[in-house]
């Protein structure tokens, strides 16, 4: 009965806490805090396994040709800082806004020369970064998502999903 219910919350994509059942919102967004892509997972999971997902999944349709899939550049959180992330946003030519951790920049100066070069980003772009923010914040607008009244994790994703149409919906010119 046990397994079956660790089973259940593991597909049901909730962590366990001190507070309960928890779960993260990983949202990637544009400049004028219109989400491009979604991903829900357990609360007690790492941030920078799920960065790479979440870059998977944006898709931007233009007037002509195929979606756009490759942004200019990413500012994420210090969270996000790790080669692998790095690594992959290099090798599809994409410009890294993301901070290096204090832990990870005291690492590489202790390996001396061998150590590598230290990371740069641009300040002037990571001050973007707080569209993210701002994004949340839209989301949160709807109490049902800031108190997470949906138990489970497919009622709270479409309520997330619903919530995203709805503010893409509003940034479109009226018609009329």
């Amino acid at each position: 009965m046990r397994r079956r219910r660790r089973a259940r919350l593991r597909a049901a994509e909730l962590g366990r806490s001190r507070g309960g059942l928890t779960s993260k919102v990983h949202l990637a967004v544009e400049r004028r805090c219109r989400p491009l892509s979604i991903i829900l997972i357990p609360g007690q999971a790492a941030d920078s396994p799920r960065f790479i997902p979440v870059l998977n999944k944006i898709k931007v349709r233009v007037p002509v040709g195929r979606p756009r899939a490759r942004p200019d550049a990413v500012a994420a959180d210090k969270a996000y800082s790790s080669r692998a992330n790095r690594a992959h946003l290099r090798k599809r030519g994409i410009k890294a806004v993301i901070p290096e951790k204090t832990d990870q920049a005291a690492n590489r100066k202790k390996k001396g020369c061998s150590g590598g070069r230290p990371v740069s980003h641009d300040d002037t772009l990571y001050k973007d970064r707080n569209t993210v923010e701002r994004g949340i914040n839209k989301f949160k607008e709807w109490r049902g998502l800031a108190t997470r009244y949906d138990k489970t994790p497919e009622s709270d994703a479409a309520g997330l999903h619903l919530r995203g149409s709805i503010l893409w919906l509003r940034s479109l010119p009226t018609l009329l």
